[in-house]
């Protein structure tokens, strides 16, 4: 009996949070848009409920394989306890290699998900972006990337 009171003491003192965001939140975001992916994510905070997101990631897929660089505007609205929905706008510039075809392109991308943040330096995050690419071989239409982030807060 003892062990389970302490549990749901640890528990519920892990979920309790203050409503603001964090001033630097350093992680990684994996996803999928035409092929798995992954992105190493910088968020900072620029003022109460409004930050910047930066990701460097990578593509890969049955065609193509790509690198980018995303910046994202994002305002921040809590919900309750430790849990904030965000949403944001931004653009992006990378290079891709899709056999003989390999080239550059720039995309402009949104930006809608969900968070919690632990007591702990832990913000764990699921959100979909929407990107639209500016070169007919490696994408000139809406991709939406749904991905799970887990980032580190300083």
């Amino acid at each position: 009996m003892k062990n389970i009171i302490l549990i749901l003491f640890l528990i519920g003192a892990t979920t309790m949070s203050a409503q603001s965001i964090s001033k630097n939140a350093l992680g990684i975001r994996v996803g999928d848009n035409d092929g798995f992916g992954g992105e190493i994510s910088y968020q900072r905070y620029l003022h109460e409920n409004n930050r910047l997101e930066f990701d460097l990631g990578w593509r890969d897929s049955d065609n193509v394989e790509a690198f980018k660089l995303v910046g994202l505007y994002q305002w921040v609205m809590p919900i309750d306890g430790g849990f904030h929905w965000y949403v944001g706008a931004g653009g992006g510039v990378g290079s891709f290699d899709a056999g003989e075809n390999d080239g550059a392109f720039a995309l402009v991308a949104g930006d809608i998900g969900v968070e919690y943040d632990f007591d702990i330096p832990l913000l764990i995050s699921l959100d979909m972006r929407p990107e639209i690419g500016f070169n007919d071989n490696y994408s000139d239409d809406l991709d939406l990337d749904i991905a799970l982030g887990l980032r580190y807060q300083f």
